[in-house]
């Protein structure tokens, strides 16, 4: 199984630990050669101009957007979930969008740097016991389309994880966690992607 990483900008390195615990191949994409013969990829968090800007200047976003609508799986995280989101709701004039995904999101829905967290949430699809996640200057999902399954919700309802068919989106971390239900998840869509 080889999972690339946008090693853009952001916790790239993180979500490459992770995976190679869990015996996968990783490899850092920078140029859109690297796209090929990878069975999914992941955008990590970070700031989400910054990624877009830099996946722009290195030529990434058409490859990327080429990527996910062949049925490749796309996990973003954090920021990378702001650059699949088809709209975001404060976007920054000059800000890239793969636009892939049925969702709107606020970028830095619940404030500054000081105002992170952490939460327990119930994850269905990940099995009874609840995921530990941190949030970092999150997003939030404000509209979720009709074909976009939720994953999990804050206890007030605010949605932070979901799925469109091979596209997966967390507004928090979870490769800062030990963890590692969320990308034996995304491990998983990979393996049954034609």
């Amino acid at each position: 199984m080889r999972i690339g990483v946008l090693a853009a900008q952001g916790a790239f390195i993180e979500h490459e630990k992770m995976l190679r615990r869990l015996e996968a191949e990783t490899v850092e994409v920078r140029l859109p050669e690297h796209l090929e013969g990878l069975d999914g990829l992941i955008i990590p968090g970070g700031e989400s101009t910054t990624i877009g800007k830099v996946a722009s200047e290195w030529g990434l976003m058409e490859p990327m957007r080429a990527f996910a609508e062949s049925g490749c799986p796309l996990w973003g995280t954090c920021a990378g979930m702001i650059l699949m989101a088809k709209k975001v709701g404060d976007r920054m004039p000059d800000q890239p969008l793969l636009e892939l995904m049925d969702v709107t999101v606020r970028r830095n829905a619940f404030g500054r740097q000081v105002d992170s967290f952490e939460a327990n949430l119930d994850v269905p699809a990940l099995g009874d016991s609840l995921f530990h996640a941190v949030f970092i200057r999150a997003p939030l999902i404000e509209r979720v389309g009709e074909r976009v399954e939720t994953l999990a919700q804050l206890e007030d309802g605010t949605v932070v994880a979901v799925r469109q068919g091979n596209l997966l989106a967390t507004a928090f971390h979870p490769e800062l966690t030990e963890d590692d239900r969320f990308h034996r998840y995304f491990l998983g869509l990979a393996e049954s992607s034609p």
